[in-house]
């Protein structure tokens, strides 16, 4: 009986400590968080206009796409990209779903021809995604986590993926800097649960630090 009752302190204890650590993680992960997305949207604000300004030269429609996302804990949030496409975008998606490149619900076409002109450098650099720096000053989002993904892709995940709402979405991951494009749908799942499962500061330092490296060209960041 007494060894029972150290086993039950044992566990009480260590579940202490594990909760005091993973409340540090999210303090720092926060602190982190709030001074990039600072530092980040005063040091890249000359790129930020001119990339206003040319989408707003080539096409009509808003600078800025807003769209529902999925976030921690299932809570909905409107995600902030420049907007790299036609402003009827969604509309011609429906007509274009037989030629999706990517398993699963997530749709994935490399040869988009709703992307503009501007809208392929943006995403190539990665530029569109600049805005969610806002997502992430809100508390929306946070640097490091899996991508947000759209309600109705969410309503087809298998339960096992569901695992990767449990931390807030993020700018980038395992997915971004393990070469996205050739990863089919459930590897992405998986390197994002693997992330929710051992996710801590080093970790994170190391995935931003590897992403800027992408974005500069260095494939061996990968």
């Amino acid at each position: 009986m007494q060894q029972l009752e150290f086993n039950g302190e044992e566990i009480l204890i260590r579940e202490r400590i594990e909760g005091a650590s993973r409340r540090g993680y999210s303090f720092l992960k926060r602190t982190i968080d709030i001074f990039c997305s600072l530092i980040g949207l005063v040091v890249l604000s000359p790129i930020l206009l001119a990339v206003a300004i040319a989408i707003k030269l080539e096409s009509k429609g808003p600078t800025i796409f807003s769209q529902e996302r999925i976030g921690k804990g299932g809570r909905r949030f409107k995600i902030y990209k420049f907007r790299s496409m036609v402003v009827n975008a969604e509309e011609l998606k429906e007509k274009l779903s037989g030629k999706n490149e990517m398993s699963g619900p997530m749709f994935k076409m490399k040869e988009d021809p709703r992307v503009t002109k501007v809208g392929k450098f943006i995403r190539k650099t990665s530029i569109d995604e600049f805005p969610q720096l806002f997502n992430i000053l809100k508390g929306e989002m946070s640097l490091v986590g899996p991508r947000p993904s759209l309600p109705k892709e969410v309503m087809n995940f298998d339960d096992w993926m569901l695992k990767r709402l449990e931390v807030k979405p993020g700018l980038t991951c395992y997915w971004q800097v393990s070469g996205r494009n050739d990863i089919d749908f459930e590897d992405w799942m998986r390197l994002d649960v693997k992330y929710v499962k051992e996710r801590n500061t080093l970790i994170d330092i190391k995935l931003i630090f590897k992403t800027f490296f992408i974005l500069f060209g260095d494939e061996h960041a990968r």
